[in-house]
């Protein structure tokens, strides 16, 4: 499986179309639209496509923090709910690790609703720990 940077001409709406299985709030068009958006600011977009069908898609941005160093924070990741079981998620994992140590980060960070067990499942398979709990205040 080979992981894939999104750019300007790569196929926005089809992972767009496997983010809304992770943020089932929004229409496919307001997330395609969002992304580009985000990709002004730094969002990144890493995917893999199989047979003409994105599989897999992780949303990240590369952050600094006192408290982390320099660091990915992953905003978004989603294996397609039509081939999961099959390592694209664990590839690209991998790939987001390989990322971050190429680009001299020294962390690596991601959040997950407290409803998403079976991702939770994954992440400590993955070797991800919980650091911590996220709080927030929304809306405001």
């Amino acid at each position: 499986m080979e992981v894939k940077l999104a750019d300007s001409h790569s196929d926005l709406y089809g992972i767009a179309v496997v983010l809304q299985q992770l943020r089932t709030q929004f229409p496919v068009a307001y997330i395609k639209t969002q992304i580009t958006e985000q990709m002004k600011e730094g969002y990144k977009i890493a995917y893999i496509e199989e047979d003409n069908e994105i599989v897999c898609v992780a949303g990240f941005r590369f952050g600094q923090k006192l408290a982390w160093g320099k660091h990915i924070y992953v905003d978004d990741l989603i294996t397609n709910e039509h081939t999961r079981s099959k390592s694209a998620g664990a590839t690209i994992v991998k790939w987001l690790k390989a990322h971050a140590k190429a680009n001299g980060c020294q962390q690596l960070h991601i959040d997950s609703g407290v409803q998403r067990y079976m991702a939770h499942k994954f992440y400590l398979r993955e070797g991800f720990i919980i650091a911590s709990h996220h709080f927030s205040m929304s809306p405001l």
